[in-house]
């Protein structure tokens, strides 16, 4: 197979907990650099689907491929942000420890911080305006700059593809700017970016690709391509909205799989 740097690849994927299959029949292919916006009702499998593409989960069938290899062949080359709800931040650990974990798959947990490993975190600190709070333990910052942290420990960890599961949900408009600003470096520096969100109309103007799930892959391709309304009725049924405006709203109230897991 011929080389392509970074390239994502799933091919017939079935993933889910146990006996219980979330996601079904996916096959896609992420090229180098792109932009990628999941999206879905909730319980349509989104968070699923990043557990298994960083090697939390595994695969009931099928394949995931980075250029052409089986993930967790290439040492720490994806970095992934949980949603925040999913991380223990009573966890007794500092700004700066959470940072430097995202050099951990260069130098190894039991090895000391190089030099160019503190130089690189303290960048990573100064770059999301957190220098002033590397030494505050995490658990009393509040919700944006946890998730600030967390993308820190994702530019430390200098990844070629990027995770990021909901991170505009519950954040203030200041974590909403740096994150946006992240990754359009990122995208600058041809990090691979797959990025979930229920912001169906941010997806539309900031990413490059659209992947739509809901169970199974219903659509992959251009924002235009994918936000076809038979794709969007198929994803999200009647909690669609369409506004006069032509701006997309999905109502939460009533998914069509409320109560399902990611």
């Amino acid at each position: 197979m011929p080389h392509t740097p970074h390239r994502l690849e799933v091919r017939n994927a079935r993933i889910g907990y146990g006996s219980k299959t979330i996601l079904t029949d996916l096959n896609f292919q992420i090229p180098h650099g792109a932009r990628v916006a999941v999206v879905g009702p909730n319980g349509a499998g989104k968070s699923t689907l990043f557990k298994a593409l960083v090697g939390l989960l595994p695969l009931q069938a099928g394949q995931i491929l980075i250029h052409g290899e089986a993930l967790g062949a290439h040492q720490d080359c994806v970095a992934y942000i949980p949603q925040r709800e999913a991380v223990d931040w009573r966890f007794p650990v500092t700004v700066q420890d959470v940072v430097m974990m995202g050099r951990y798959g260069q130098s190894g947990w039991l090895s000391r911080p190089s030099k160019q490993d503190r130089e690189i975190v303290a960048r990573s600190l100064q770059q999301m305006e957190l220098t002033n709070l590397a030494a505050q333990p995490i658990g009393q910052l509040s919700g944006g700059q946890q998730q600030r942290v967390f993308l820190a420990r994702a530019i430390a960890q200098q990844p070629h593809i990027l995770l990021m599961d909901e991170p505009f949900t519950g954040v203030d408009v200041t974590t909403q700017t740096a994150t946006l600003n992240l990754l359009d470096q990122l995208h600058d520096r041809q990090v691979t970016m797959l990025i979930s969100t229920h912001d169906l109309n941010l997806a539309a103007s900031r990413f490059d690709l659209v992947l739509l799930l809901n169970h199974r892959l219903i659509a992959y391709g251009t924002p235009k391509q994918v936000f076809a309304r038979e794709h969007l009725l198929q994803a999200f049924g009647r909690s669609l909205l369409v506004m006069e405006d032509g701006a997309l709203l999905v109502d939460d109230c009533c998914p069509p799989d409320a109560g399902e897991a990611q």
